[in-house]
């Protein structure tokens, strides 16, 4: 069935929901989850002053671990009520483009399924499926299940 589930997350409680998803569609099938937060880099380019550009690059590496913690505790609490027994986890933080890194990651780490959330915790994207979802499920060449 599934061997490998890519997970991208921001934090935000979309990603929570697609999280919930990929916990239990891994858990039938017994793939591991890839578990993937990018630093988006476009941002920094744009901050002039390095000194700030690496406190900014800091504050988002500290979110990123934060979300792909909060995920692996989520496994390894009661949260899960006994029915996460056969989840497998990989965590990993890159920098880049969320979408083509999340692209990228498809084909490197062989991923049979994307499990994402229909928007991110920024500005406009709460409103309408997120420009990361949407660039995913184009450019993806395996199934991307999105969540509300």
């Amino acid at each position: 069935m599934f061997n490998k589930i890519l997970m991208p997350t921001d934090g935000s409680e979309s990603a929570e929901k697609a999280g919930e998803h990929a916990i239990s569609i891994s858990n039938v099938s017994g793939g591991e989850i890839i578990v993937l937060y990018v630093i988006d880099t476009s941002y920094l380019k744009a901050i002039p002053q390095k000194e700030l550009r690496d406190q900014v690059e800091e504050q988002l590496s500290t979110e990123g671990n934060e979300a792909v913690e909060k995920f692996k505790n989520r496994l390894e609490e009661s949260q899960c009520e006994g029915h996460c027994k056969n989840v497998n986890l990989i965590t990993m933080i890159k920098h880049g483009k969320p979408a083509e890194v999340i692209l990228k990651t498809i084909d490197e780490e062989g991923v049979d399924l994307v499990t994402i959330g229909k928007s991110g915790k920024h500005g406009l994207e709460r409103l309408i499926q997120g420009n990361t979802t949407e660039r995913v499920v184009r450019g993806a060449k395996v199934p991307v299940h999105v969540v509300a």
